[in-house]
């Protein structure tokens, strides 16, 4: 007896040979099964709103040609499901409307078929709107059986591998990749109407930075020369910000990171980054409130967005706390009275947490904020007045050294942006810099090196600006009530079927 998957697999294979069978009957009748074009009047959703008060059991005349996939087909072929990207309509061939040469072609129809139609016009006394076939044009032989159709694709793995078939069968899935489209299109229609330039700057780059994370590593033939994906566009357009060519420039980017995947994280991501000059963070808080807001009430006409049993309500303002209050009103544990790292690390170890033994006062204040905090910011909140230790491109807050402006964005407990006061500083920002090129080095990332041309840039003179990164993939999963990274990137990441 044979287990289950290799029935399936068997099964596949014997109805795959049968599709193709009847291909080579309609090369023989037909000609080309696979023609370049089809000249279609009419999409089907078109053709619901036209058609949209025409009463049950009316015939209207009116002749369209539609063109789409076979979903269902009943009594023989005499009823079809067809649909294209933007609906269903029904097509009826019965021998009193449809000549005999195209129902010949009905018995070498089968479901994921793509067909075009022309025919009249009518609703039946069910009310279902249809054409009445006159002409079947066979356009593509599919070769392969769709899902089965009332539970699409159960299994997570081929979901994500196979997303053609997916979004094929599961209209929640293709809803959710509509949405992702009118969210990035938003992202860029609103950071327009606020003044912003789009730019682009280098996917490929000789010295990947402006993020701390591990790099994809390729080498330019021509150029023999390393090169890296970017990790982050930071630095562009800093040089961009420089230049003058614009007080606020944005890019809609792919970032590529070598580490790990999770539900939240994918090596290859989007990102929007832009920067402001003559603003700081405290402005940006009131952009990232804007645009989320709009976001929101574009998709559903409420800021009231549900994500599993929750409601989370994106009107601003949003709640802002700084990262050492937020600690001390969750652990007690009051940050800004220690003032040494001793003093940090034994507090730490005081309260029952594990530190290493050379972390900073910053790195154990962002620590435990992480483990306590973090997971209970459910409704959007900025968290503020990060440590220094851990912001090396950040202004200090006047009068706390400690402390840069830096504000990150949490909703449902992820964080989903990250802004600063943007240091401009040339000499700090180079001393800040060599710190982290050697902490760099002394973690075994031997290909960092200092970016030598964006420290020229900023030597050159870069006005005071905020900055943002807002995580979209991340953003959209929140709006679309996606629980993993995966749901809303069309083809994320994943092993070789082989592991």
């Amino acid at each position: 007896m044979t287990d289950n998957k290799t029935a399936e697999t068997a099964l596949s294979s014997d109805v795959s040979e049968v599709r193709r069978q009847k291909l080579a009957i309609l090369r023989e009748k037909i000609g080309d099964v696979y023609p370049a074009h089809f000249h279609r009047t009419i999409t089907n959703a078109e053709l619901a709103e036209k058609y949209e008060g025409l009463e049950p059991d009316t015939e209207t005349g009116d002749e369209v040609t539609v063109a789409g996939r076979v979903y269902s087909a009943r009594n023989s072929g005499m009823f079809i499901d067809l649909r294209d990207a933007s609906g269903k309509i029904q097509i009826f061939s019965h021998k009193d409307t449809t000549p005999e040469e195209a129902r010949d072609l009905l018995p070498l129809i089968d479901l994921g078929d793509i067909i075009g139609v022309t025919g009249k016009v009518r609703r039946t006394k069910r009310g279902e709107l249809t054409i009445n076939a006159e002409k079947i044009t066979m356009l593509t032989k599919s070769l392969l059986p769709m899902p089965e159709k009332w539970h699409g694709i159960s299994d997570i793995e081929i979901r994500y591998r196979k997303r053609h078939l997916d979004i094929m069968t599961n209209e929640d899935s293709k809803l959710r990749f509509l949405q992702r489209s009118k969210i990035i299109s938003g992202v860029r229609r609103f950071m327009e109407g606020e003044g912003f330039l789009e730019v682009e700057t280098p996917m490929l780059q000789t010295v990947y930075g402006g993020a701390t994370a591990d790099p994809f590593k390729t080498f330019h033939n021509t150029l023999k020369m390393d090169m890296y994906l970017r990790i982050a566009p930071e630095l562009f357009l800093k040089r961009t910000l420089v230049s003058g060519l614009s007080d606020k420039v944005f890019e809609i980017n792919r970032n590529f990171r070598n580490e790990g995947v999770s539900t939240r994280h994918n090596p290859e991501f989007t990102m929007m980054e832009c920067y402001w000059a003559y603003a700081d963070y405290e402005d940006i808080m009131g952009l990232v409130e804007r645009l989320t807001e709009e976001l929101a009430l574009s998709l559903y006409g409420t800021t009231d967005v549900t994500f599993g049993d929750k409601v989370i309500n994106f009107k601003g303002p949003f709640k802002r706390v700084p990262m050492p209050d937020a600690v001390k009103d969750v652990t007690g544990i009051d940050f800004l009275s220690l003032k040494t790292d001793e003093e940090a690390r034994a507090a730490a170890k005081a309260a029952g947490f594990e530190v290493e033994k050379d972390w900073t006062w910053g790195e154990c204040l962002a620590f435990i904020f992480e483990e306590k905090v973090e997971g209970t910011l459910i409704q959007p909140s900025h968290v503020t007045h990060f440590p220094k230790d851990i912001s090396p491109f950040a202004k200090e807050v006047p009068g706390e050294p400690r402390l840069v402006e830096r504000f990150e964005s949490y909703c449902n407990a992820w964080e989903i942006a990250n802004a600063f006061s943007e240091l401009n500083d040339p000499e700090e920002q180079r001393r800040r810099m060599e710190e982290q090129l050697e902490q760099a080095h002394a973690r075994g990332e031997k290909d960092k090196q200092l970016d030598d041309e964006f420290l020229d840039a900023i030597d050159q003179g870069m006005p005071p600006a905020g900055g943002l990164g807002i995580g979209i993939d991340r953003l959209i999963m929140l709006l679309t009530n996606a629980p993993s990274i995966r749901d809303v990137i069309l083809f994320p990441a994943r092993r070789n079927k082989a592991d």
